[in-house]
């Protein structure tokens, strides 16, 4: 497999997340409105550094992991995408996150669908997943729009949730 650092669709550039992105990876993680309904939620400064040291190991590991996501033109930090081992071992999952200010224009489809392509085509997994709350109709429309398919429900936390699926 040949080594991959960028994606780049009709809008956006994905980057392979690396040290560089570390400052802004920081300020996104900790904003409430970005990531309260992440897996383990809002990080610390310290929580994100031990993250991207993890992150960075798992792309090597895996061959896939996460993206940072920008403006095509250039730009600040819009969000990140990509895929994570779930730590219910339900698979590699891809997850995805973008600030408030980028909602609404099919950003995050865009990028999350451009990662879930790299992850099926470039990395050869034959099969993806992602978990949204079941109240989360925007990240459950942005996984429907990318072809994925509900498969399971099940509880987290007292949350109902949702496994979709994509395989190929």
């Amino acid at each position: 497999m040949r080594h991959v650092t960028g994606i780049l669709t009709g809008r956006l550039v994905l980057s392979r997340i690396g040290a560089a992105d570390l400052p802004e990876l920081i300020v996104l993680k900790a904003d409430p409105r970005v990531f309260a309904q992440m897996l383990g939620g809002v990080r610390s400064a310290q929580q994100t550094v031990a993250e991207l040291a993890q992150e960075l190991a798992f792309w090597g590991e895996h061959g896939v992991g996460l993206w940072t996501v920008r403006p095509a033109a250039g730009g600040a930090l819009l969000g990140i995408t990509g895929l994570h081992a779930r730590p219910d071992g339900r698979g590699l999952a891809l997850r995805f996150a973008f600030r408030p200010e980028a909602r609404g224009r099919g950003l995050a489809a865009e990028a999350a669908g451009a990662a879930l392509r790299f992850a099926h085509d470039h990395a050869g997994l034959a099969r993806v997943v992602a978990v949204a709350r079941e109240e989360n109709f925007a990240s459950r429309q942005v996984l429907g729009a990318i072809g994925m398919v509900p498969c399971e429900r099940f509880v987290q936390h007292g949350s109902a949730m949702l496994l979709y699926e994509s395989s190929r």
